[in-house]
């Protein structure tokens, strides 16, 4: 398809020392450490660990600063060194009812046992540039909650009641499938739109989120809780005969209570949506949880009327990393295709040259 470049080298060799004296920047002021990255930049670190798959805060921030700040830029690099690991088990399923809670607020519950924390968030901030920030200024030490309280979750006080479906399970014999290792096949189970949902793009989730909201797909959610903390990570390990506490890892995590009338075989109830994603990411865990809602729609019977509902739709065109080298690609060489289709234009352009000439020549020749 291409035209090979030849003697392109030493320009490519050039454009790289270029890159790279813009990532450096001005050489009298000090060089951004990694450290800086990962303490100073942090959601930007969570995001780019979130949807490469891969957590390690000082990698994703290395990725960060060497991609110059472009977070898709970032997590391309980071996900490409993910490919590279190896793979020696899968963790069991993390207990988010044993969350050491940091974050954690319902919008359906005003009291609830263990209380609203608030903890490190824009909520209650004006969105004002903030002058003293240009300096490296004291900042006043806050009252901190030590972490460790397992608080109850929101869905576990409707579901006491019986007025919201149950906690995930998946069907008896179910192989919970690896997004990584299988080719994408459509209809896609739950568990695997859940693994690319939690990888896919911010930006194009927070759309879909917010399409659904808007009337494009049968929702009317609630926040029924987010919350953010750590969780242990366990492996099983056969020889052992139990699982042992591989460290934790911080994330955030988002039930939506959404309406659901009922049917001839499950009586009215709330449905929820569900997400889970890396760090402190609330705004992807909550368009994650819409769009898994609006994704359900074969298990209640709904149409699919939304973009939003349209899982194949959806999960073919999540992923920002696929996405991008889908666009990117069209800065490559295309000398061989354009030509052709300059000359079919041209060719086109000298049939319509000519029939319209040969129109107006019969044209005068009526009017004589």
């Amino acid at each position: 398809m291409y035209v090979a470049v030849k003697g392109g080298e030493a320009a490519i060799a050039n454009a790289h020392r270029l890159l790279a004296d813009r990532r450096r920047g001005d050489r009298t002021l000090p060089s951004i450490t990694i450290q800086q990255v990962v303490e100073q930049l942090g959601l930007a670190v969570d995001r780019v660990m979130a949807e490469a798959s891969l957590y390690d805060r000082e990698l994703a921030a290395l990725a960060v600063r060497q991609a110059r700040g472009d977070m898709i830029e970032a997590i391309f690099i980071l996900r490409a060194y993910r490919t590279t690991l190896p793979r020696f088990g899968y963790s069991e399923p993390v207990d988010t009812a044993t969350m050491k809670v940091e974050r954690r607020v319902s919008a359906t519950y005003k009291d609830l046992p263990g209380g609203q924390l608030l903890g490190p968030t824009f909520d209650y901030t004006h969105r004002l540039l903030d002058p003293s920030l240009i300096e490296d200024g004291a900042v006043e030490q806050p009252a901190v909650k030590e972490p460790g309280e397992h608080v109850m979750r929101v869905s576990d006080i409707l579901d006491g009641e019986g007025l919201i479906e149950g906690d995930g399970r998946m069907p008896e014999g179910h192989v919970m499938g690896d997004l990584t290792r299988e080719p994408m096949e459509f209809p896609m189970a739950r568990d695997l739109r859940l693994q690319a949902l939690a990888r896919g793009d911010e930006g194009f989730l927070l759309a879909l989120a917010y399409s659904t909201q808007r009337g494009y797909g049968r929702t009317h959610p609630f926040v029924g809780e987010v919350r953010i903390g750590e969780v242990e990570v366990e492996l099983d390990l056969p020889e052992l005969g139990f699982a042992v506490s591989l460290g934790v890892v911080r994330v955030t995590e988002c039930q939506m209570v959404n309406q659901f009338m009922g049917s001839a075989k499950q009586p009215p109830q709330f449905t929820r949506g569900y997400g889970l994603v890396f760090g402190q990411s609330e705004r992807k865990a909550m368009s994650m949880s819409l769009v898994d809602r609006a994704l359900r729609t074969d298990e209640f019977s709904e149409d699919i009327v939304a973009p939003a509902q349209d899982q194949e739709f959806v999960i073919s065109h999540a992923d920002n990393v696929q996405a991008t080298g889908f666009v990117e690609h069209l800065k490559l060489p295309h000398y061989v295709d354009f030509q052709a289709e300059l000359d079919l234009v041209r060719r086109m352009r000298r049939d319509y040259d000519a029939a319209r000439a040969g129109s107006q020549d019969g044209m005068k020749e009526a009017a004589e």
